[in-house]
């Protein structure tokens, strides 16, 4: 018996990493996209509710076709199962450049 493949993908959305997973991804005839269908959330019977998961159910439930920019994502793997979707805290500070620029005396 053939195993279903399911993908973990984890891309920024607004400042928040998001991870998800779906059964189909695929490169998409829109250029520099990527295409996420068959999404797989946590099951409805457990005890402990996660918000962010919860919010991730929400924003996709009538979701049949994703298209993620291919910049945003992070990471994508072949999992052997499902996970809990999640949102985390992204960056929230924006560091600039080290410089350790030292002046240099001109010589005459």
């Amino acid at each position: 018996m053939k195993k279903e493949k399911v993908y973990k993908i984890l891309f920024i959305q607004l400042g928040e990493v998001y991870e998800i997973f779906a059964k189909n991804i695929y490169q998409s005839d829109m250029y520099a996209f990527l295409e996420v269908e068959e999404f797989i959330f946590g099951s409805d019977d457990q005890l402990v509710v996660d918000p962010s998961s919860e919010k991730l159910k929400n924003e996709f439930k009538k979701v049949k076709k994703s298209f993620i920019p291919i910049a945003s994502i992070q990471r994508i793997d072949e999992v052997d199962k499902h996970g809990e979707a999640k949102i985390k805290k992204g960056l929230t500070e924006v560091k600039p450049f080290p410089l350790n620029i030292q002046p240099t005396k001109k010589s005459d």
